[in-house]
């Protein structure tokens, strides 16, 4: 049976740069051509097992997630998935519902079945990730971040809170108000950062009661706009920081015939219609972006081709962009 260094005698090249091309990470086009006629002449299969016990770990990872029925985590995940398979690595998908206990639950799990890596969605600002740092194991924290140093692929929340409030603004709104997530989600408090700084730079109000926090699902974006619409001065606008509350706010809107408020703004593409208004402004994420650049870390801090940890701002502003997938070795 032949081995790596057998391939990489043939081919006239590193037993290191035969890896790479087995497992698609990048190298000159003219050695991964010389490398897979090696390859192929000499019938060659990468030894897993033997991958494994080298590693330290398995050829599984897990990918944890506050909400997996929203579909900002759907695409978010298909993007993990789509990087991990090519990879040779497979996914456990665990969802938190946003509750700490569950996910602390699922970090045992990772811990105790020797996973080779986690991509995670905090449900809070502390996961308990110690276990898996000081096992070596790689850890990508995705959307929400946090203060532990691992990877991290988050977007420019507070970007896209400015960028919500400025399309009311230009559409001649002064009173936007603006429901977010809870207090204690980056994501959260982030976006009514952006929200409060380009209300303030048009001149206008961005005071406290104008600003409410729920949780990030259809129920607290329904009950924040209820509370909103019932106040004794209703803001003329409202900006919703992710796409399940957007649906909660339009729900109150269809409810009360949309007369009260007429200027809506969404974070993220809503999942389904809600209402008859058509003029709603909607700032795109491309979750689906986030989760191959999450996984592409993962792989890439599993082949210990990473030093320090890194934090990539994703920007969601920017077209669609080929992002190079590096396997596992």
């Amino acid at each position: 049976m032949a081995r790596i260094k057998d391939v990489a005698f043939l081919a006239g090249v590193s037993t290191a740069t035969v890896s790479r091309v087995v497992n698609g990470v990048a190298v000159r086009p003219e050695l991964v051509e010389v490398v897979r006629r090696a390859v192929k002449e000499l019938n060659y299969t990468p030894d897993r097992t033997a991958r494994s016990l080298r590693r330290g770990a398995g050829d599984v990872v897990a990918l944890i997630l506050p909400d997996i029925e929203n579909p900002f985590f759907t695409s978010l995940a298909r993007g993990v998935e789509d990087v991990a398979q090519s990879a040779r690595l497979s996914v456990v998908l665990c969802n938190t519902d946003d509750l700490v206990a569950k996910e602390e639950r699922y970090l045992k799990i990772a811990e105790r079945e020797n996973m080779a890596g986690v991509v995670i969605a905090p449900a809070g600002p502390t996961p308990a990730l110690g276990p898996l740092i000081e096992r070596g194991r790689a850890i990508v924290v995705v959307d929400r971040a946090v203060q532990a140093r691992v990877d991290h692929v988050v977007l420019d929340n507070v970007a896209l809170g400015g960028r919500g409030a400025r399309m009311l603004i230009d559409r001649g709104f002064r009173r936007i108000a603006c429901v977010t997530g809870p207090l204690s989600t980056s994501t959260a408090r982030e976006r009514a950062e952006g929200w409060r700084a380009e209300l303030r730079h048009a001149g206008l109000s961005a005071d406290d009661e104008l600003l409410v926090y729920a949780d990030f699902r259809v129920d607290g974006g329904h009950e924040a706009m209820a509370h909103l619409a019932a106040t004794t001065r209703p803001p003329d606008a409202v900006l919703a920081t992710n796409n399940l509350v957007g649906v909660g706010v339009l729900q109150v809107l269809a409810e009360r015939g949309g007369e009260q408020l007429v200027g809506v703004a969404v974070i993220g593409e809503l999942p389904f219609v809600t209402s008859r208004l058509a003029d709603i402004s909607v700032v795109p994420l491309r979750p689906r972006d986030m989760g191959v650049s999450a996984a592409t870390m993962l792989v890439e801090r599993i082949n210990g081709l990473l030093d320090q940890p890194r934090h990539v701002v994703q920007d969601s502003a920017v077209a669609d962009a080929a992002i190079g997938v590096v396997a596992q070795l």
